[in-house]
């Protein structure tokens, strides 16, 4: 029997312990992790208990791993975004194949280096644009290209972010400031921006985006609001972003409904009412979303134009009751819509009955970004075990949704403007 891939895991947070190494308890003859990297101890403990990692081969940072002899085929890079490329770099100088946690780097010259070093070494370099390796996003893609909808005009995508994950992950969460982390569009949206450009087919152009931080900032605040939810804040009851509401009693991301699960497992270890009441009274988590020092947008809009005349608009609102995305397509024959929560299309044939296409009939795997975080993992692992280093999300295609994602927030910061991509490359 072909032995399991092997594999080291650089951050052992939300992503790298939860969404991808999972895939071993499902699939251990083709996926082993043998180490991992967290400057928190109780992730290395679960990486030990979960996985079976010895504790000699768990490392209190990226960089101590990287110190030590190659441990592993594979490096799961899943640490903060600024981190990734310097990391990517160093392995793949140890001659690791790497899957790298999207963003590659709010740097473009990063990006850059990366692609260079992927070449240079002729490793595989795998960015976790898990969208593409969804059923939802795939049934999409193979209708297109069938020209179920004859030659495409225009691609409206919405990203739903929702109201409640917003204020977890980008006002209050890692995520809330671009300087430190990456600009909206790119730190949530890249995935975006990546199944624009596959279902376009050409590279894209130009860009001009709007887009602006209008809501969570201070002087929207209720009168009463205090700086801490925990604090006794006088708002409380009417207030639709109360940590305590949220944590706890939301239906949508509260630990009664969702136990130890995302987002309460983010705040603490096995999640209990008593210990997210804890952490709120300390942890950022427990902040009033209007006294916070974040500073992404919570709405942006982009025009796209490709090669081949495919216009196509994306929108990322906070707004939202629900986390999906949905998406509407047109062509000279017909037109497509989705809506990923579903896992549904209305095709409609120009001149023929509309014709629903529920992909939750022939499949029950959505769990996961849609099923794109095991999709990716298997499609990964297949990939080192073959021997080949060009996935379908390789460095070669990220970068370019990386540089449509840099190009709108240029355009965005700059009033809007029309930005030429070669131009933007240089």
């Amino acid at each position: 029997m072909t032995k399991p891939v092997t594999f080291a895991i650089c951050g052992c947070g939300n992503r790298g312990l939860q969404a991808y190494a999972p895939y071993q308890t499902k699939h251990p003859e083709i996926m082993q992790i043998v180490a991992g990297a967290d400057n928190r101890p109780e992730r290395l403990a679960m990486l030990r208990e979960s996985y079976g990692v010895a504790e000699d081969k768990c490392f209190a940072s990226a960089e101590e791993l990287l110190e030590q002899p190659k441990l592993a085929d594979v490096l799961i890079i899943a640490t903060q975004d600024r981190q990734h490329v310097p990391q990517a770099l160093k392995a793949l100088e140890k001659g690791y194949h790497l899957l790298v946690e999207k963003p590659i780097s709010p740097s473009l010259d990063e990006c850059r280096q990366l692609l260079e070093k992927a070449h240079e070494t002729k490793r595989a370099v795998v960015v976790c644009h898990v969208l593409r390796y969804t059923k939802f996003y795939a049934a999409l893609e193979s209708m297109l290209r069938r020209g179920d909808i004859g030659k495409i005009q225009t691609i409206d995508a919405v990203e739903h972010v929702g109201y409640w994950h917003y204020a977890h992950s980008f006002v209050r969460g890692n995520w809330r400031r671009s300087e430190e982390t990456s600009p909206m569009i790119l730190a949530k949206s890249c995935h975006d921006m990546d199944i624009l450009r596959w279902l376009a087919g050409e590279k894209c152009v130009r860009v001009q985006s709007f887009g602006a931080l209008d809501h969570f900032r201070a002087e929207n605040a209720p009168e009463g609001a205090a700086l801490r939810c925990m604090d006794g804040c006088a708002c409380r009851d009417k207030c639709l972003y109360d940590a305590e509401k949220l944590y706890i009693e939301s239906p949508r991301c509260g630990v009664r409904r969702f136990g130890d699960n995302w987002p309460c497992n983010v705040l603490v270890r096995e999640p209990t009412e008593e210990k997210i009441r804890e952490v709120l009274r300390t942890s950022p988590y427990g902040r009033c979303v209007y006294h916070c020092d974040n500073n992404v947008v919570d709405h942006q809009t982009v025009s796209l134009e490709f090669e081949n005349n495919i216009h196509a608009t994306f929108t990322m609102t906070a707004f939202t009751e629900l986390c999906r995305r949905t998406i509407r397509i047109t062509g000279t024959l017909g037109e497509i819509e989705g809506d990923m929560a579903e896992n549904k299309f209305i095709l409609r044939r120009f001149g023929q009955p509309e014709e629903v296409i529920d992909l939750k009939a022939v499949t029950s795997e959505f769990s996961g970004h849609g099923g794109g975080d095991g999709g990716l993992m298997e499609n990964f692992c297949q990939l080192i075990a073959n021997g080949g280093t060009e996935g379908l999300t390789s460095v070669d295609a990220s970068v370019e949704s990386h540089v449509m994602a840099l190009a709108a927030e240029a355009s965005r910061v700059n009033g809007g403007k029309t930005v030429v991509l070669d131009e933007f490359q240089g």
